[in-house]
């Protein structure tokens, strides 16, 4: 009976520490992916200028519209990411750029793309600039080619500043008569 009762009480010792394991090992499961979501959400440009100790050689999400060219060079490629506040250098191997189709500028609205990679506030291998090394991107949103827009207010106001222009050249040839 004795050895009864001490068995039944190691087996509830050992359920209650497997239970504590399981509720432990969930708990830091939560945490984990707590923090795995807060990094991988997006970091604004301005939020990397101002804290760039913080951020150096750590990796990044980051987010904006491709504006300017994509600079190709050998196997390597840059390109301009503006988030409507700055714009950050992006170096990325060539074949990530072959989904980019619009780039932003009076013509059209760049590619909205998403990269991941690493961030360097003064990258050693391209002269000490801020830059971010992707490894990775994904387009969030296509960019789309704009028409431009003829301003009638304008066209009217260069009407009526030709027309006074006319105006004072035909009286200034008939005081000189």
């Amino acid at each position: 009976m004795i050895y009864k009762r001490k068995t039944q009480s190691v087996k509830r010792k050992v359920k209650m520490q497997n239970l504590k394991f399981l509720v432990l090992s969930f708990g830091f499961a939560l945490c984990a992916l707590n923090f795995t979501l807060i990094y991988a959400q997006p970091i604004s440009s301005t939020d990397l200028i101002n804290n760039a100790k913080e951020y150096d050689g750590k990796i990044v999400v980051y987010e904006g519209e491709v504006i300017g060219d994509v600079m190709v060079r050998g196997e390597y490629a840059w390109i301009n990411l503006h988030d409507n506040k700055n714009a950050i250098g992006i170096w990325l191997p060539r074949d990530l750029t072959k989904g980019i189709i619009y780039m932003g500028n009076y013509k059209a609205g760049g590619d909205w793309l998403e990269i991941s990679g690493i961030f360097h506030r003064a990258c050693p291998e391209h002269g000490g600039d801020l830059d971010i090394h992707a490894q990775s991107l994904r387009k969030i949103k296509s960019g789309i080619p704009t028409a431009e827009k003829l301003d009638l207010d304008k066209r009217n106001l260069i009407i009526v500043l030709a027309g006074v222009l006319l105006l004072a050249w035909i009286l200034s040839l008939l005081k000189r008569r």
